[in-house]
């Protein structure tokens, strides 16, 4: 599925060759996002993943390089996380090195300009204020901050207004000068890759200064002694909740068994969350639980759009859901169900060149290295009763739980008391 070329320097080549793909989705990858970032420089990631797109020498304006892509027809687009940052276009299989080419470009060459930075700073907060404007968005941030507090792990991608305001060209290039290293670099190249798109990366990337970085900011998760509400008071028709737990670390060794755990209680529109709390009972029009996992910690959390006159009784419908996902053995056929879910959504993902290719990116360097799909169905295949019983163990402590909410709710000892903890 995957062919692996690490390059003198570190770099790596990660390719996945696809057989008639007319496309192809070209994509340079950082081991490095928010939690490699200062305090007082909060946001630097995104804002830099921003500034790439605004001129290089070669293509001194943010047009120049968006009409180059435009010209093929490509999407062009990048994203920051906590810990991975992207940049990647798809386009058709004839055109990958010009894609190639001007990525490339920006990535190594972009100017940051003193004006464009000036100016990308409003473009910024006013990303900031769509966010914060947006209660089903911005709770997941109280929740972070909740659970992780001042950590790196804890703080907004996107930073604070303050901090992106302060933003100098010196706290750009110490950043990416810190951390965009070719130990912490991947390029990937899914769909129609040939061997001379290969040796392209190989030469462009190749004579980068072998360097080493720091290791990631070390995440101390606050002591939880009794289940923590945070709530975010907001006018509004409706509450978005964020109840979580433990939950695992990217390469945690039951990373399989998580996921089938996960998809019984909360992937789908026929998982025990969406039929207990929407369809049952009428709660909420959105459910949803998800392992959100790091190189070092992780947090299983629910997040649900809710009735405000009923909020309490949602966040106590969840959490005896989640006490079930202990107490009782989950029937076969529900077991069954939950991993032909993930097998066959894994499978969809990957019949796209970008799906594959940001999989296999993603497990490269944020995990312990890519697998082929057959490893992952094996790895879900294989997950037992007795497995799912024993994560869930690892991972339900609602003593331990944190509460975040938005919206016109002030009853939290209320809502502490649903825990049920």
């Amino acid at each position: 599925m995957f062919e692996l070329e690490t390059l003198p320097n570190g770099a790596r080549i990660l390719s996945a060759p696809m057989r008639d793909a007319a496309s192809v989705a070209v994509v340079i990858s950082v081991a490095s996002g928010s939690r490699c970032e200062q305090p007082a420089s909060a946001g630097i990631a995104h804002f830099s993943e921003h500034m790439l797109f605004k001129g290089t020498e070669r293509r001194p304006t943010a047009r120049d390089i968006s009409a180059e892509i435009d010209g093929i027809g490509g999407e062009f687009n990048a994203f920051t996380g906590k810990e991975m940052t992207a940049y990647y276009v798809k386009c058709a299989a004839a055109d990958a090195p010009t894609a190639l080419d001007v990525l490339s470009d920006m990535f190594l060459h972009s100017k940051f300009d003193a004006e464009e930075l000036e100016r990308e700073k409003g473009v910024i907060v006013e990303e900031i204020n769509m966010y914060t404007d947006t209660p089903r968005d911005i709770v997941g941030q109280v929740y972070d901050t909740a659970r992780y507090g001042d950590s790196p792990i804890g703080r907004p991608i996107i930073g604070t207004k303050e901090t992106v305001r302060a933003a100098t060209r010196e706290t750009f290039t110490d950043y990416l000068s810190t951390w965009y290293k070719p130990e912490r670099i991947a390029i990937g190249l899914g769909g129609g890759v040939s061997e001379s798109l290969v040796a392209e990366v190989r030469e462009r990337f190749g004579g980068l200064a072998a360097e080493s970085t720091p290791a990631l900011p070390e995440t101390i998760v606050p002591t939880i002694a009794e289940p923590i509400v945070a709530v975010e008071h907001r006018e509004g028709d409706q509450a978005h909740i964020v109840l979580g737990v433990d939950g695992l670390r990217t390469a945690d060794e039951d990373r399989y068994v998580m996921a089938v755990w996960q998809a019984v209680i909360g992937g789908g529109m026929s998982s025990r969350l969406f039929t207990e709390v929407r369809e049952r009972r009428g709660l909420a029009y959105y459910v949803f639980g998800r392992n959100a996992s790091y190189s070092d910690t992780g947090s299983f959390a629910v997040q649900a759009g809710v009735d405000i006159n009923r909020a309490a009784l949602a966040v106590e419908v969840i959490a005896d859901e989640l006490r079930r996902m202990v107490a009782e053995p989950i029937p076969a056929d529900e077991i069954a169900k939950a991993k032909r879910y993930l097998i066959g959504h894994t499978v969809l993902n990957q019949e796209d060149p970008a799906g594959r290719i940001f999989f296999g990116l993603r497990r490269e360097l944020l995990d312990d290295g890519w697998v082929d799909l057959d490893t992952v169905i094996r790895g879900i295949e294989s997950v037992t009763t007795e497995d799912l019983l024993r994560v869930g163990e690892r991972v339900v402590r609602l003593d331990h739980a944190v509460l975040a909410a938005v919206g016109p709710l002030d009853d939290v000892d209320g809502l502490r008391a649903a825990i049920g903890a």
